[in-house]
């Protein structure tokens, strides 16, 4: 059987893990994947997606900074692509449409909840930034059924809007939104959505957000604890994460929506540790 072209689009991609994830998936699944990496101009994005599938591709991961264009480019959306606002999955459906999906939520959750036994039901969850990646994530953390959900960030109207708009996947939950520095009070889930850990950064978050049991999550991820993480360690967390579990799941769910078939993620979680 011959293989079938995948790639992730971006700009820059050179960095870009999930070639080496993708491969390690068809290997362990034996489905017929070829998947590379393709770095889009700046201005040509659109261009570089549909001559990717004129040339016989099946499916595109998107990254920075082209996951709202995904998102507006395709002809159809999946529900939890829709609201997002951005998408890191394409691909064609039956009738030659192109199709926009977005897994980074699903990613995040199956990353807390399977992969680290995180109990989000009931939970106090804080949620720093209102940018493109929290706005991917807050569905599915909703869905989890936490007490309540609060969205720091520093300029609030960005949070309130996100509140606004997510207020109808709320169900039981109290979802609010506040300034950085507003949180007094300890939270059991800290979810760093900003990307400060990238620059060596910090969001200007009071250390008394993290209390006994708190758990706190970095969306970045890096060979060392992020600056984030050390932050929150340093201020008494007990049980931090990076975010490569959740690269490696929201990629296992883009398998699944391409090839039906969901790899394993564990092994490939602990050979990208490795690598």
């Amino acid at each position: 059987m011959n293989n079938e072209l995948y790639a992730v689009v971006g700009h820059p991609i050179c960095h870009s893990k999930s070639p080496r994830i993708h491969s390690l998936f068809a290997e362990q699944t034996g489905e017929p994947v070829e998947y590379t990496a393709v770095q889009a101009p700046l201005d040509g994005f659109a261009a570089t997606v549909h001559q990717f599938f004129e040339n016989g591709g099946k499916g595109l991961n998107v990254t920075v900074p082209f996951k709202e264009q995904a998102w507006a480019l395709a002809e159809c959306r999946a529900a939890r692509a829709e609201k997002a606002g951005a998408a890191n999955t394409l691909y064609q459906n039956n009738e030659g449409q192109l199709v926009a999906d977005n897994t980074d939520g699903h990613g995040l959750v199956r990353d807390l909840v399977a992969n680290h036994s995180i109990q989000l039901k009931g939970a106090r969850v804080l949620v720093l930034g209102a940018g493109g990646a929290v706005r991917g994530v807050l569905g599915p953390l909703l869905e989890q059924q936490p007490a309540s959900l609060t969205i720091a960030n520093r300029t609030v109207a960005k949070a309130d809007a996100l509140v606004a708009l997510f207020a109808d996947e709320a169900g039981a939950a109290t979802l609010s939104a506040c300034g950085f520095e507003e949180p007094g009070q300890p939270f059991d889930v800290i979810v760093n959505g900003t990307s400060a850990s990238l620059q060596g950064d910090l969001p200007p978050v009071r250390a008394n957000v993290i209390g006994v049991g708190t758990v706190v999550y970095d969306m970045m991820y890096s060979l060392q604890t992020t600056t984030f993480n050390q932050w929150a360690l340093d201020n008494g967390a007990v049980r931090v994460f990076d975010g490569l579990g959740m690269l490696v799941e929201q990629a296992a769910e883009s398998f699944r929506v391409w090839r039906g078939v969901r790899p394993e993620t564990a092994p490939v979680i602990d050979a990208l540790r490795d690598d």
